[in-house]
């Protein structure tokens, strides 16, 4: 009785965050940041995301800002690399975030991201780099990976659920664009 009452109160709970809930799916969620800067960020439809597709439970995947909030940090750590007078476009083509979803560990913990080093952050981003003529100084894509991801020190901040991608950003932005220490 009591798992039929726990498992009616996660499918109405679930039901209720579809209907008002904050999903990347969503028809009217944004492809990109609005214009601000030298630095725009966009990205592809998150339903070919890796971390949709695979993450374990594609419902929690697809829920929060964490695709708008990591655009948001990519952009402000890359306008601090980037040289003065250069645009940068970024386009985020796919992610799959640190860890995954397990649900056959059951009901009461198939909503739970388990960390393990099998499940490292990695994220395909695309890049153009103008300068203020507008001739192109760099293009290409990366496929940005952090296997030590569980054992690098310096962490940004063991609170934030976007730490190990953010430092994974941190670590490519300041080996491709970081030319402002030639200033």
């Amino acid at each position: 009785m009591n798992t039929k009452l726990l498992a009616l109160g996660l499918t109405l709970a679930m039901a209720g965050s579809a209907v008002a809930g904050n999903t990347l799916l969503s028809k009217d969620a944004p492809r990109a940041l609005p214009d601000n800067g030298p630095v725009s960020v966009a990205w592809a439809d998150p339903a070919t995301f890796t971390e949709l597709k695979a993450s374990g439970n594609r419902f929690e995947s697809a829920q929060g800002d964490w695709l708008i909030q990591l655009a948001k940090y990519m952009r402000k750590q890359a306008d601090k690399q980037l040289a003065p007078g250069n645009k940068l476009e970024l386009t985020i083509v796919d992610i799959q975030r640190a860890g995954r979803y397990e649900p056959w560990h059951g009901l009461d913990r198939q909503n739970i991201r388990m960390i393990r080093d099998i499940y490292p952050p990695r994220m395909t981003v695309k890049y153009r780099e103008t300068d203020a003529s507008g001739a192109v100084v760099a293009e290409g894509e990366r496929k940005l990976t952090d296997m030590a991801f569980m054992v690098n020190s310096g962490m940004i901040n063991d609170s934030d659920p976007l730490r190990y991608e953010k430092r994974m950003i941190d670590s490519w932005l300041r080996r491709d664009f970081n030319r402002t220490a030639a200033r």
